[in-house]
């Protein structure tokens, strides 16, 4: 397997990670246990943010090309009305 598939392979497990780490803490009534995902899922966004710049420098991931300022000011209006 080369690199940049296992690379990309452990983004897409981390992204599943953590979206399971929110629907854990969204459904969780006891506050240490709460804490506790949360601080586990905040440890996996610092790895998954980590390992995406590793992956954007080597080539293995190309981000979405950069929206305008205008159109995300405009977006935020149609949604907040």
């Amino acid at each position: 397997m080369r690199e940049k598939d296992m690379v990309n392979d452990v983004l897409s497990m981390v992204n599943s990670s953590l979206t399971g780490y929110a629907s854990v803490i969204s459904q969780s009534s006891n506050p240490q246990l709460r804490q506790t995902i949360q601080q586990i899922r905040d440890s996996c966004e610092n790895f998954q943010y980590e390992l995406y710049k590793l992956a954007e420098q080597k080539g293995y991931y190309k981000p979405a090309i950069a929206v305008d300022q205008n159109d995300i000011v405009k977006t935020r209006q149609q949604l907040e009305s």
